[in-house]
């Protein structure tokens, strides 16, 4: 289960923003919706303990990463979350093979173990990277450049995966195979994935569960399987009827809003 419920405010000069981000599931992929600057980035680097909130807690399948209340901080190090960022932060001065390692390294300890070197290899072949373990980022493609990302994030071997708009890097002709390819991924590792997005066309190709962000609150949860939608301000249920599948989509396009 992914159980969340974040509070922290942020000072910008004269602009304040406050968060109040709170959702709970047993969906296995979550997406985060809603228009820039609503919290949605914030909520992922709460989870991922890049942020530390004022108040709340994370829990993941169980574990508490963060909870205010119990005084319990996972240094980020150490929370194995895996983070997918939206231009995926590759190093560009070390090849493929070095940033898919990075994950399992730390400043006191550079260099790999056997496992650790073959657990590398396997991440290599798994995303097709082999051919290109020795090349530099730079030279590769906007989906090459995404799976070596994602190969990255799971190294650490993650209880959650965080992917912050994952295509917008894409091009459109792109976008629907690697859509895929995520989804076949996130299957194959069983683990709980949370992605940022503002395309409602992400949402019903990957997420079981959507929740909708406005000005720094959770104010919708839809279910994208069923079109079932929950507010969440006033704690409203609304049942869609049954119908087929194109309907179905374009109901949920509407409830995201």
């Amino acid at each position: 289960m992914i159980d969340i419920d974040l509070r922290a405010t942020l000072l910008d000069g004269e602009r304040r923003f406050e968060l109040a981000a709170r959702f709970a599931t047993q969906a296995r992929f979550v997406a985060l919706y809603g228009p820039s600057g609503a919290g949605k980035t914030l909520t992922l680097q709460a989870i991922a303990g890049l942020l530390r909130p004022s108040a709340g807690h994370v829990r993941i399948d169980g574990v508490a990463l963060y909870d205010a209340q119990a005084g319990i901080d996972v240094p980020a190090s150490r929370r194995r979350v895996g983070y997918l960022f939206q231009h995926y932060a590759l190093f560009p001065h070390i090849s493929v093979r070095q940033n898919v390692a990075f994950g399992l390294t730390t400043w006191r300890r550079h260099r790999l173990s056997p496992a650790q070197n073959e657990k590398v290899d396997a991440l290599l072949e798994s995303f097709g990277l082999s051919a290109m373990a020795d090349s530099r980022p730079g030279k590769l493609s906007g989906g090459q450049q995404q799976r070596v990302a994602l190969a990255r994030a799971l190294a650490c071997e993650p209880r959650v995966l965080l992917l912050d708009e994952p295509f917008a890097a894409l091009n459109a002709m792109l976008r629907a195979d690697l859509r895929a390819e995520l989804a076949e991924t996130c299957r194959q590792w069983g683990i709980p994935a949370l992605m940022i997005t503002h395309d409602a066309e992400d949402v019903l190709a990957l997420a079981d569960m959507a929740f909708v962000y406005e000005a720094g609150q959770v104010v919708r949860q839809v279910d994208v399987r069923s079109a079932e939608s929950r507010d969440l301000a006033r704690v409203a249920l609304t049942r869609q009827e049954t119908a087929p599948a194109d309907p179905l989509r374009d109901k949920v396009r509407a409830l995201l809003g």
